[in-house]
């Protein structure tokens, strides 16, 4: 998350957005519940348009 978006919006990424997608969880919150990292990452992805090659 931090080559895409930067350390400090990333940091605040994880930490302050909700995803419906992961259960109402933010980031911080999906990986602590045990969710796979790449589904987590695929949401991020998915709700913030990342180009498929920085996937």
């Amino acid at each position: 998350m931090d080559e895409e978006f930067g350390s400090a919006r990333a940091a605040a990424l994880a930490h302050d957005h909700v995803f419906a997608e992961l259960g109402g969880r933010t980031v911080n919150g999906a990986l602590e519940a045990g969710m796979d990292t790449k589904r987590v990452w695929a949401v991020v992805c998915d709700t913030f348009d990342v180009a498929e090659e920085r996937r």
